[in-house]
């Protein structure tokens, strides 16, 4: 898959339930690119520059029902526009690897597919904010809720607004995501995040290297 012409770089998004394994997979694939020479930015959602940051605990703390669903995508898309701004377009540009903790479709899935608020509008938002400057390839970790809230619960914390709402809400979730592949599979890669990490980052690794010829040496 080619990038964009607007960068030299490549843009990959990490998405899925919480609890799914996202940060540590983040992580394992960093080292094996930066091992490559290859100049990583990791990032994350809602966050990855000063002002998405502080949009960030409006977001993540305080009572599950604190926002409205509409609320909710308003603050993630304020902060994503300075997060795209700020953050990643630059990086890109220099022909960095972006690699995000969360992106757009997360909004599409807990707010518009899992949510009240339905595609239209969280479409709408995208189209205004994202345009042309959407991932290359986005990856989601697939694992069955429970397994997910229960390592998400052993965390702790305070960003725990999400996790609050329950399992039937972080089942709409999985599922949102999973219709997202779906629906754009030339972008999509879904791993099955069950089992421990090694296990996980090989089926990472193998699908990367099928989707994205070369991302590799080896």
């Amino acid at each position: 898959m080619d990038a964009p012409d607007a960068w030299t770089g490549l843009f990959i998004s990490f998405e899925g339930g919480d609890g799914a394994g996202k940060s540590t997979q983040i992580r394992r694939l960093a080292e094996v690119l930066r091992a490559e020479g290859r100049e990583v930015v990791l990032t994350r959602e809602p966050g990855g520059s000063d002002g998405a940051e502080a949009i960030r605990k409006l977001i993540l703390e305080g009572a599950a029902d604190r926002w409205s669903p509409l609320s909710e995508a308003l603050l993630m898309y304020a902060a994503r526009e300075d997060h795209l701004e700020r953050t990643i377009m630059p990086a890109l540009a220099r022909g960095a690897v972006v690699i995000t903790d969360r992106f757009a479709d997360s909004t599409m899935a807990y707010q518009g597919l899992a949510g009240s608020l339905g595609e239209e509008t969280v479409t709408a938002l995208y189209d205004l904010v994202v345009r042309d400057r959407g991932p290359d390839v986005t990856i989601i970790l697939d694992i069955p809720v429970e397994v997910g809230l229960e390592r998400s619960g052993n965390r702790g914390g305070a960003e725990q607004r999400f996790e609050s709402k329950g399992a039937a809400y972080q089942d709409a979730v999985r599922r949102a995501f999973l219709e997202i592949a779906r629906r754009e599979p030339e972008r999509c890669l879904v791993i099955d995040a069950t089992g421990d990490e090694e296990a996980v980052a090989a089926r990472l690794h193998a699908g990367l290297a099928e989707r994205l010829p070369g991302l590799f040496s080896a």
